[in-house]
């Protein structure tokens, strides 16, 4: 039996990780005015982050056809895959999984499983590292979807925004709120839990580290945690500092956060995807 994994370039895994597991990374689609981008491979997220102030009309962002999936679940088979596990953002956040599982019924050579990770960036990174060492592990697919199940009621991503106006432009908001939002400094926090996106509000950048502090604390104790950035490593890192004697020992990691997902909510950002340790 060999079970290999799939997931989309939202998941902010870093490089070495996906080599170290053979990860097949499907690159999501962002468009700037009349070029077509695929996520971490036509463009970098430097470069996208420094274009992004001046890019007009805002950018979009898309699933690629799902001949695109098939490919590459095929392309798994003939290396001798005999299951293939496709994990994928939260489906109320992007139609992904929609495309893979219209892609997965086409494929005929092997069963090919997708799961909804129910998250985003590390929070579905942190599933895919997770499966890709169960299957190193030798653990069944069955097994290893039981433990996504279990790792999901146990993963949280919170982040701070620093500003309203790209969701604004990219009409993922009513236009008034966000000028108000902006008038009064409102930083608002985004949450995601078990496929639930929420958000909080508070009126300074003072006041969204507080919070942030506040959520992960009650997230403790811990089995993984990062702090994901928008082009604000410097902000992460203070950030870092602040909490480092509450995290468990080891590298912590810092990531910057996909263009797919920059694209929304623009550059400042600054917050954590952690999974709490199992009681």
């Amino acid at each position: 039996m060999t079970i290999r994994i799939v997931t989309d370039s939202t998941c902010d895994l870093p490089s070495e990780v996906i080599k170290e597991h053979a990860i097949a990374v499907i690159p999501m689609l962002i468009h700037m005015g009349s070029e077509e981008y695929r996520d971490g491979i036509d463009l970098s997220r430097e470069q996208f982050y420094e274009r992004l102030p001046g890019i007009k009309p805002p950018p979009t962002t898309a699933a690629p056809g799902q001949q695109v999936f098939h490919q590459t679940y095929e392309r798994l088979t003939a290396e001798g895959a005999t299951e293939i596990l496709s994990i994928h953002i939260s489906h109320k956040l992007s139609a992904v999984v929609d495309v893979a599982r219209q892609a997965a019924q086409e494929t005929r050579a092997v069963q090919v499983n997708v799961f909804d990770s129910r998250q985003l960036s590390l929070g579905m990174g942190f599933e895919v590292e997770a499966a890709a060492q169960a299957v190193r592990a030798g653990h069944s697919m069955t097994e290893i979807l039981a433990l996504l199940e279990a790792q999901i009621a146990r993963t949280h991503v919170f982040a701070a925004l620093d500003t309203l106006e790209y969701m604004r432009r990219g009409g993922r908001m009513n236009g008034a709120i966000a000028a108000l939002g902006g008038l009064l400094q409102v930083k608002p926090i985004l949450k995601m839990y078990q496929g639930d996106p929420t958000a909080e509000r508070v009126r300074t950048r003072a006041h969204a580290s507080k919070r942030l502090k506040e959520l992960l604390a009650e997230c403790a104790p811990f089995e993984r945690v990062a702090l994901v950035h928008t082009d604000a490593e410097s902000r992460a890192q203070a950030l870092l500092e602040e909490v480092r004697a509450g995290l468990p020992g080891g590298e912590i990691w810092m990531q910057e956060i996909n263009p797919v997902l920059g694209a929304h909510i623009g550059p400042g950002v600054v917050g954590f995807a952690c999974t709490s340790a199992e009681k």
